[in-house]
């Protein structure tokens, strides 16, 4: 049995760069999907949530009340192109590429290479229900942020066990 196996923690993978989280406070490779959370650049009290399928490139991008993007009307928006961009700064352009199953000819693929290789597939409007768990999860993340420092564990995460448990 592996160490990551025998454990109730999980190894941390450190961001490719540092990213500032001004503009896109939220990006994750999750659930077939790259999906975020991108600020608005006219309403400090909007963001967008937007989400590219792995595969078909299928995207969505609405508000947090659910209306759709404006700029997203038969191709990606600027809250995608930024959403990607900043995946790229947090995950390295190769573990994006690889994951969203973009064929890049570049070692390192660029945000802007990875862009224009599914751009160039016309890819479809996809399902905007995708948008309402990742913003559920982006409101979970917040709330730790706002939890004092402490070693205590947290009361929702007692399902896990011990740190090396004898099983």
């Amino acid at each position: 049995m592996q160490e990551w196996e025998r454990s109730s923690t999980t190894r941390v993978v450190p961001p490719a760069r540092p990213r500032k989280l001004a503009k896109v406070p939220f990006a994750e490779l999750a659930d077939g999907r790259l999906q975020g959370v991108v600020s608005s650049g006219s309403d400090i009290e909007r963001v967008y949530v937007s989400s590219v399928a792995a595969g078909s490139y299928a995207f969505t991008c609405s508000t947090n009340n659910n209306r759709p993007c404006g700029g997203a009307r038969g191709s990606f928006c600027n809250h995608i192109r930024a959403l990607l961009a900043e995946a790229v700064l947090q995950y390295g352009g190769e573990r994006v590429a690889r994951y969203l199953k973009v064929e890049v000819t570049d070692e390192e693929p660029t945000a802007q290479a990875i862009t224009e290789a599914m751009t160039a597939t016309r890819p479809e409007q996809g399902d905007a229900s995708t948008a309402a768990p990742v913003f559920s999860r982006f409101l979970r993340h917040l709330a730790y942020l706002e939890l004092p420092p402490t070693t205590a564990p947290l009361p929702e995460m007692q399902w896990f066990p011990p740190t090396r448990a004898v099983v």
